[in-house]
């Protein structure tokens, strides 16, 4: 399946902002105090590398797709 350029800047963009949230979320781990919300954050910060993860991968096949036209 072949990428559409905004496609590929779609996926970009969430990525940025899943970044920007498991960076977010890391530093509120050390900050708070609440057992509940610190494991909130810490299940955010697992489910956020993991959505990384599977949007590089999309990139990555993008990337290779557009290598190969």
């Amino acid at each position: 399946m072949k990428y559409a350029l905004h496609e590929t800047l779609e996926v970009q963009e969430m990525a940025a902002l899943r970044t920007v949230n498991l960076t977010k979320s890391n530093i509120m781990v050390l900050l708070v105090s609440d057992p509940e919300l610190k494991e909130i954050l810490r299940q955010e910060v697992k489910q956020s590398v993991e959505a990384v993860q599977e949007l590089k991968e999309i990139m990555k096949k993008a990337e290779q797709q557009e290598m190969m036209t």
